[in-house]
């Protein structure tokens, strides 16, 4: 008896798309955790984004 062939895995799941109002919360600069180290996200008077860490 043959094994049927494995099924194929799904396609992942599209990433989630925030709004940068949403990240800021209505300010100018939002702080975010990521694998224990502390980022900052600012939005620039020329209205771009900056991440740093």
């Amino acid at each position: 008896m043959t094994e049927a062939p494995p099924l194929p895995e799904p396609p992942p799941a599209p990433a989630p798309t925030l709004t940068s109002e949403t990240l800021l919360q209505g300010g100018r600069e939002a702080t975010i955790l990521h694998g224990g180290e502390v980022y900052r996200l600012r939005l620039t008077s020329k209205d771009k984004l900056i991440l740093t860490k």
